[in-house]
C-alpha cells in the first residue's frame, strides 16, 4: 500500500530526484512526448451552464506549474493544455481534434462531462489515445471492453443513486420519492439507480420525475411540479447551477421533503452558498472527498497539504472551494501515473499504469477510502459515506459504503 504522504513525496516533491530517463524509449518515437516535456490535453466548460467546474483546470494547472518548479517528472516538464467546451459536446469534439492533430498531446485527462466525453469516446478510442479519469460517474465510461482506453474516475452515479434509495427506504416505511434530473447520460443514470433500488415491487412509490435540458433558464417549473406529487424525499440530479436553483426552489415554497444532492453538486462555494446556506440546510448527499471547510479535517494531514498548496499556488477563496479540492486530488493521482510510467512514456504504457493502480491514497479522499483500477474493472472509486449539510459544513454520517 503507498501511503499518503509517500505518494505526495513521489507525486510531487520528490520528482526532481528521480533518476528514470527516456532511455528505455526513444522521445520522438511517442506522441506528445519529447526529451524535455509531456503535453497532455484537456477541455472543460470555462464558459456555460457548467462553467462553476472551471476551477477544475485553475487548481489542475497550479499543480502542474508545482511539479515543474520542482523538476517535473522523470526529467520532463509538463504542459497541459486545457481549452474551453462550454459543456456542449459540438465543441467539444473541435476542442479535442485540435488538441490531438494540431497540439499533439499524448493524452486526454480529466475532461468534464457525460455527453462531452461521450461525444469524443469513439474518436479516442479508435485513434488509441489514452481518455483518462473522465470527470463523471456515468456508467458507460467503465467498459474496459468495448472502450480500453477510456478509464472514469467519479463514482458510478447509479451506485450513488441506489445509496439515496437505500436511504430513503430506511427512513420510512412507504417513502413516496421525487427526482429532478438533467436529460442526459449524467440524469438518466440516476433514474435508473432509483428504480433499481426501488425494484419492481415498489416501482410506485417514485412518485414524480422531471428532466431539464441544460439550455434551459431556470428548473423552477419542474421542481413546483414535483411538490405537487405529495413526494417526501426528493432527489436532486443536477449539475451546479440547475442544483442551486432546486436547493432554492425546493425551500422558497416550503417544501418539507427529505432533499438528496448528487455528489456532483456539493460544493458549498459554487452551489450552497448561490442557493442560501439556510436553505441548504437539512440536505443528504454522498462523498468521497473531504470538505475542506468541515473543522473535523483542520489536524488532518492531507488538508494540511491542500492548505499548504492552496497558501503558494491558489488563494482562500480556492481552498473553500471543494471542486478546486477535486482538481487537486485528480493532479496528484496523474502525477502518480506518469511517475509510475517510468522512461516508457508511449500511450499503452500510459493507459497501462493508470489501469493498474492498488490501493493508491490521495490527499482529500475520505480516511480508508482508495483508488484501485485493473483491466477487468475500470471504476477508481467503489466506496461513499453519507453526509448532512449542517448550514456550515457536511457532517458526515455512518461508515464507508461499498457500490
Amino acid at each position: 500500500m503507498t501511503s499518503r504522504r509517500q505518494f505526495l513525496q513521489s507525486g510531487a516533491a520528490g520528482l526532481a530526484g528521480l533518476t528514470l530517463r527516456a532511455s528505455a524509449a526513444r522521445a520522438g518515437d511517442l506522441p506528445g512526448v519529447s526529451d524535455s516535456e509531456i503535453r497532455i490535453g484537456q477541455t472543460l466548460p470555462y464558459s456555460g451552464p457548467a462553467s462553476a467546474y472551471g476551477v477544475i483546470g485553475k487548481a489542475q494547472a497550479a499543480y502542474v506549474r508545482m511539479i515543474n518548479d520542482r523538476g517535473g517528472v522523470n526529467g520532463r516538464r509538463l504542459t497541459l493544455i486545457s481549452l474551453d467546451d462550454a459543456y456542449n459536446p459540438a465543441r467539444t469534439v473541435e476542442q479535442v481534434r485540435r488538441l490531438a492533430e494540431q497540439e499533439g498531446v499524448a493524452f486526454l485527462f480529466n475532461m468534464l462531462g457525460t455527453a462531452p466525453n461521450l461525444a469524443v469516446r469513439s474518436y479516442l478510442n479508435d485513434n488509441r489515445i489514452p481518455q483518462l479519469f473522465v470527470s463523471t460517474g456515468a456508467s458507460v465510461f467503465a467498459d474496459p471492453e468495448h472502450f480500453p482506453w477510456t478509464l472514469p474516475f467519479n463514482p458510478n452515479y447509479r451506485t450513488e443513486a441506489r445509496i439515496y434509495g437505500k436511504a430513503i427506504a430506511a427512513a420510512g416505511s412507504a417513502p413516496k420519492i421525487a427526482l429532478l434530473y438533467q436529460n442526459d447520460g449524467f440524469g438518466q443514470d440516476y433514474l435508473a439507480g432509483l428504480q433499481e433500488a426501488l425494484g419492481p415491487e415498489r416501482a410506485g412509490q417514485l412518485v414524480g420525475a422531471a428532466s431539464y435540458e441544460t439550455s434551459e433558464p431556470s428548473v423552477d417549473s419542474q421542481v413546483i411540479a414535483l411538490q405537487g406529487s405529495g413526494a417526501d424525499a426528493f432527489v436532486i440530479a443536477a449539475t451546479p447551477k440547475f442544483a442551486a436553483q432546486a436547493i432554492r426552489k425546493s425551500f422558497d415554497l416550503g417544501w418539507s421533503a427529505t432533499r438528496y444532492v448528487s455528489a456532483a453538486s456539493q460544493s458549498i462555494a459554487t452551489v450552497l452558498k448561490p442557493a442560501g446556506l439556510d436553505k441548504a440546510r437539512g440536505l443528504i448527499s454522498a462523498s468521497y472527498a473531504k470538505d475542506p471547510t468541515d473543522s473535523r479535517w483542520k489536524d488532518d494531514a492531507g488538508l494540511r497539504d491542500w492548505r499548504d498548496f492552496c497558501g503558494l499556488y491558489l488563494s482562500p477563496a480556492e481552498f473553500a472551494d471543494s471542486n478546486c479540492a477535486y482538481g487537486f486530488t485528480l493532479a496528484a493521482l496523474l502525477a502518480r501515473v506518469l511517475t509510475q510510467c517510468g522512461a516508457d512514456l508511449s500511450r499503452a504504457n500510459i493507459l497501462r499504469q493508470a489501469t493498474n493502480l492498488s490501493d493508491v491514497e490521495l490527499p482529500m479522499l475520505l480516511p480508508g477510502l482508495k483508488v484501485n483500477t485493473s483491466p477487468a474493472n475500470y471504476n477508481p472509486i467503489r466506496q461513499m459515506q453519507l453526509a448532512r449539510f449542517t448550514g456550515e459544513s457536511w457532517d458526515l454520517t455512518g461508515g464507508l459504503i461499498e457500490g
